[in-house]
């Protein structure tokens, strides 16, 4: 289960926003894709979790959005997780019309569980 943090600047709009939501859960999952984690294109509850947290007034950064993205290491997906993150660039850039972006991508060695 992908962990999205999104920071964005007080001038992004609402609705760029929503957008961003909308189309988040699924870029990410493409994105994060592997053999032992597959994505099949139906997102349930649980399988993306994204928390928007707007610049505070001592942040530092310059970008108007960032993206962190946490996902469960994997020998397949750190492959080429530069192409990984590249492609979440790439999309996002298109769904929001926004340039002035960043995406992280972190892949701990972690576990995850979850309730139904």
């Amino acid at each position: 289960m992908p962990l999205v943090e999104i920071t964005y600047a007080p001038h992004i709009s609402e609705p760029v926003l929503r957008a961003l939501a909308s189309v988040l859960p699924h870029l990410v999952s493409e994105a994060v894709e592997c053999p032992e984690e597959p994505y099949d294109g139906d997102l349930r509850p649980g399988d993306v979790s994204l928390r928007f947290r707007p610049l505070g007034p001592l942040d530092r950064g310059g970008l108007d959005l960032v993206i962190e993205v946490r996902s469960k290491w994997f020998e397949s997906r750190a492959a080429n997780r530069q192409q990984r993150t590249d492609l979440m660039y790439e999309s996002i850039s298109a769904a929001t019309g926004l340039r002035d972006i960043g995406v992280y991508l972190s892949l701990p060695v972690a576990a995850w569980s979850q309730g139904d």
